[in-house]
């Protein structure tokens, strides 16, 4: 055997020095077929999935501005149209009360509110002696279910007008869709927040957008007060990261933020309305408001997702939306200029189920 192959090299030379070089060079060439790997590897990973380019098509095909999807840390897809970029200052509309849900779980982590059910009248003191209102806690109020007259759709009165509205219906009974609840919410927070020489707009920022470094380009107010059931405009690109911060419930940076399990109330929908948790619209059938802004995902579409797959989201009027999908891992924005659109179709396309 051993004189075999000496015979063979001795006939093939070249065979030799390329064995040689070879034996020298190993470590250099392992090195080159990694560099290469990873770059094949890289461009793979950027190659944009055949699911989000569906998905960003209907988008587009119903009058869709924005479409930016991330998966982990990354924002791994953007499409924009109609004149739209990641930048873009854009109205949340009603997409703007989410952030009341978090401030509310911010307030129980620091003890400015008892927990979830503390009573409305505790600190609206003069709701005492009403036999409806005396009973409402902050979970109905911000689930839509304190009964009390949610008022007009695009009409916001101030904190102080809000804590007016009669309660039409006993607390738990009824969901009603409508600004009041959120501006009472502030009318709560204002006067928790009144000894320590803070108010609505310094809490929301010392608590939320600073601390995830979002620029609000505009926040409409009345009386000096943040609107909370719609006042923030704000682009795409700020909008992800707070879609960012509750996909991975409450943590940033690797510091958390705001406790997970107060983040989690938050997905959990009434009796009332299993639709609906505190601010945020889920993936249950159940009553929508006059605008159709409810997700559920069921019938054929719902069918070829996995039972796991849990969505929530932030919405607003003309189609915006902030869409939570944790076991993806994921959080998707979606700007639009109203049009024919439909969150199960662009759910379905997004996760590949249509």
């Amino acid at each position: 055997m051993i004189k075999g192959r000496t015979n063979l090299r001795s006939r093939h030379p070249l065979v030799t020095v390329v064995g040689y070089f070879f034996r020298q060079n190993m470590k250099f060439v392992m090195v080159i077929l990694i560099l290469v790997f990873a770059v094949f590897a890289s461009a793979q990973q950027k190659e944009p999935s055949k699911a989000f380019e569906a998905a960003a098509k209907y988008s587009r095909d119903h009058r869709g501005i924005a479409v930016v999807v991330m998966k982990g840390d990354k924002v791994v897809f953007e499409d924009y149209a109609m004149q739209g970029t990641k930048d873009l200052p854009w109205m949340l509309a009603s997409g703007t009360k989410s952030f009341s849900g978090v401030m509310f779980a911010a307030a129980i982590e620091d003890k400015l509110i008892s927990g979830f059910d503390e009573k409305v009248a505790d600190t609206i003191t003069e709701w005492k002696s009403d036999p409806r209102k005396s009973k409402v806690t902050i979970r109905q109020l911000l689930s839509l279910t304190s009964g009390i007259d949610a008022g007009q759709i695009g009409r916001v009165p101030s904190y102080s007008e809000a804590i007016q509205s009669p309660a039409r219906h006993d607390p738990g009974t009824r969901f009603e869709y409508g600004p009041v609840p959120f501006q009472i919410f502030g009318e709560v927070l204002t006067r928790k927040l009144k000894p320590r020489a803070e108010t609505v707009d310094s809490y929301l920022k010392k608590r939320i957008l600073e601390p995830l470094g979002i620029k609000v380009s505009l926040w409409r107010k009345n009386a000096n007060q943040p609107l909370l059931p719609q006042g923030a405009v704000i682009s795409a690109a700020e909008w992800i990261k707070f879609g960012q911060f509750l996909k991975d419930r409450g943590k940033w940076n690797g510091k958390q933020l705001i406790a997970a399990k107060l983040l989690d109330e938050l997905t959990i929908g009434s009796k009332t309305n299993p639709a609906y948790g505190i601010t945020f619209w889920l993936n249950e059938d159940g009553i929508g408001p006059s605008g159709g802004e409810r997700l559920s995902i069921s019938g054929d579409i719902g069918k070829k997702m996995s039972a796991s797959t849990k969505i929530y989201m932030a919405a607003g009027a003309g189609n915006q939306r902030l869409y939570i999908i944790p076991s993806e891992d994921m959080a998707v924005v979606r700007f639009g200029a109203f049009g024919d659109y439909d969150d199960r179709e662009f759910i379905g396309k997004l996760l590949g189920a249509k």
